[in-house]
């Protein structure tokens, strides 16, 4: 690459290869993009990278994406606080969110149990959840997790879990096994959601 470009600009280019979803030639596109913009844009964005990575860490409830020790949604006394709805990752909280079907509160895994890449149970945030759970005040807890390989194995591993405490339901999918979350339309994910079913166990 430092063969075409220049070195700078080779080295931008490398790095935002790294982000996921972007080639060369996405890559290469944005970089041009963002040396032809003002030097104070570039500074802004620069600070805005810097304060994302320095500030944004995990809700000490629900591990949840949060500048603050507790997020939004975990303090917002309007969230229904006897359901909580268990995803993978943080974006998939953002993808429900936006459908506005759902009102109560979530629990983030960080993940998806797989012991081919080396991410065991505890590895996830399992644990805080099965407390969580086990308060008087939770009756539902609705498991929101890919219909994947991985996402069967961990949808099974924590069920079997909750099943003394609560009553566990899951979203229903109208999406490919294999689909993520933040991939689905809002009415998809709105529709998952009204038709959750309690799982049938063996």
């Amino acid at each position: 690459m430092s063969s075409v470009y220049t070195r700078p600009l080779a080295r931008l280019i490398e790095q935002l290869q790294r982000l996921p979803g972007i080639g060369p030639k996405t890559a290469q596109r944005l970089a041009l993009h963002l040396i032809k913009r003002p030097e104070a844009d570039i500074q802004a964005l620069a600070q805005a990278l810097l304060e994302a990575k320095q500030q944004v860490g995990l809700c000490s409830i629900c591990f949840h994406l949060s500048a603050e020790r507790i997020c939004e949604i975990c303090a917002s006394p309007a969230r229904e606080d006897h359901t909580i709805c268990v995803v993978a990752d943080s974006r998939d909280v953002i993808a429900i969110e936006k459908t506005r079907e759902y009102h109560g509160k979530y629990h983030v895994l960080g993940g998806l149990i797989s012991p081919l890449e080396g991410i065991t149970p505890e590895h996830l945030h399992i644990q805080p959840l099965i407390q969580r759970a086990s308060q008087s005040h939770v009756q539902e807890v609705i498991l929101a997790i890919p219909p994947s390989i991985e996402g069967e194995t961990t949808t099974l591993y924590v069920g079997q879990l909750l099943r003394p405490f609560v009553k566990v339901t899951r979203i229903a999918f109208g999406l490919p096994v294999g689909g993520d979350l933040d991939y689905a339309d809002e009415m998809t994910l709105a529709r998952a959601l009204a038709g959750r079913r309690e799982i049938e166990w063996q």
